[in-house]
């Protein structure tokens, strides 16, 4: 889980972001910052993938941070505004703070880990897959817990459900392999 600090660039680029912000701003973030920073997968990432922004307009989160910006240029790593993102429909209420109190303007919000895990299920390229197992032998994720969520909050908003089910059941045989071989590192 995440130490009390953000490793470099993040550190120094958010905390220069915060002092940019004239108002206060809730960033509701996913994808491979939040499976490195709040999870600890050791895969570098060049952006934050920002499904909501409260407080300042998204227009002013890319001018400020987003590819290509003065913070962009400096660091390395930049701010990107999803649009289209396929997210449980509950996820808001379950959303996990990043070092609060950190910031003076700025809040960073994160999907909770199956949350986040379903966020990856459409695109499912090999780098999701490898976040899942990752998540999976990290703070471990509950295989009813995901179904459960799955099935009430994201299945009704797919567009191809059926495709998805089948992803779905791979990331389970995923998840079951690595909580396998957790327990068989306990015996020995």
């Amino acid at each position: 889980m995440l130490s009390n600090r953000l490793h470099e660039p993040w550190n120094t680029f958010l905390h220069q972001l915060d002092k940019q912000l004239a108002t206060s701003t809730e960033l509701h973030c996913l994808g491979g910052f939040v499976v490195a920073e709040l999870y600890g997968l050791t895969r570098p990432t060049a952006d934050i993938d920002v499904l909501e922004s409260r407080g300042t307009a998204r227009e002013t989160i890319v001018a400020l941070a987003g590819k290509d910006s003065a913070l962009h240029k400096q660091h390395g790593v930049y701010v990107d505004i999803v649009t289209v993102a396929d997210v449980p429909e509950g996820y808001e209420s379950r959303l996990v703070s990043v070092l609060p109190g950190e910031f003076t303007r700025l809040a960073l919000r994160a999907l909770e880990r199956h949350d986040l895990a379903l966020a990856k299920l459409v695109r499912n390229i090999d780098r999701d897959r490898e976040d899942v197992e990752a998540l999976a032998r990290g703070p471990g994720l509950d295989v009813e817990v995901l179904r459960t969520r799955y099935e009430q909050e994201l299945r009704p908003l797919l567009g191809r459900p059926d495709r998805e089910d089948l992803t779905l059941n791979l990331w389970i045989d995923i998840i079951r392999e690595v909580d396998a071989k957790k327990a068989e590192g306990r015996r020995v």
